[in-house]
Order: structure tokens, then C-alpha cells, then sequence
């Protein structure tokens, strides 16, 4: 399975972006989906996830009620909506394709990932 992520770019504060995730094969659409961050220097964290259905979805607490994650199931599409962007949000995003129907805040939960597409904010 490969994962194409898009959407990344160079933004101000305050403004959004939406970064996008296709898998190339339909075995993810029975599996939980995530999205992880890494910035220059600092180890990978997990950002948001959602489950196979769409159902329920779980969001770090540094992203919560800015950013929102949902998933065309029978695409195998995960989409990241980001507002509110803050200069500490600069980073490279990964999205992945967990283990499990379920997401998780784990990363030794996700078997793909995809190659990561960066979003910088300006201040």
C-alpha cells in the first residue's frame, strides 16, 4: 500500500490549510487512519486519527478544536483540515494506515506511511 500525501504549503498565522491522503489499494478502507507530525529537531507526535468508519476520530490535545480529520472510506481518503494555524505547527505531516480498525496515538500502531508533505507558518 502507498500513501500520497498533498495539500502542504507556506502559510501566515491564523490561516488554514487541507492536507489530503490517498492510499493506493482499498486495504485501508477496513482500517484506522492517522495523521503525525514531525519538526525539524523534534521527534514525530501524533496528531489526529479516525477509525475505519469514520465514527470516531481522536485529536492531540495541542491540535484539538483547530484541526479536524475525516475519511472518504470507499476512496481510502484521509483529509486533515487545519485552521487556525500557528507558527508551532510548522512540520512535516504524515499520514498512516494503522494496524486496526480502530486509530491510535501510537505509531508502532500503523503498518503504512505515507512520505510526508510540509506545512510552514509564518508569524
Amino acid at each position: 500500500v502507498q500513501l500520497q500525501a498533498s495539500g502542504g504549503g507556506l502559510v501566515q498565522t491564523g490561516r488554514s490549510l487541507r492536507l489530503s491522503c490517498a492510499a493506493s489499494a482499498r486495504t485501508s478502507s477496513n482500517n484506522g487512519m492517522g495523521w503525525f507530525r514531525q519538526a525539524p529537531g523534534k521527534e514525530r507526535e501524533f496528531v489526529a486519527s479516525i477509525n475505519w468508519s469514520g465514527g470516531a476520530t481522536y485529536y492531540a490535545e495541542s491540535v484539538k478544536g483547530r484541526f479536524t480529520i475525516s475519511r472518504e472510506r470507499a476512496k481510502s481518503k484521509v483529509d486533515l483540515q487545519m485552521n487556525s494555524l500557528k507558527p508551532e505547527d510548522t512540520a512535516v505531516y504524515y499520514c498512516a494506515v494503522s494496524r486496526y480498525a480502530y486509530g491510535s496515538s501510537e505509531g508502532g500502531h500503523y503498518q503504512y506511511w505515507g512520505q510526508g508533505t510540509l506545512v510552514t507558518v509564518s508569524s
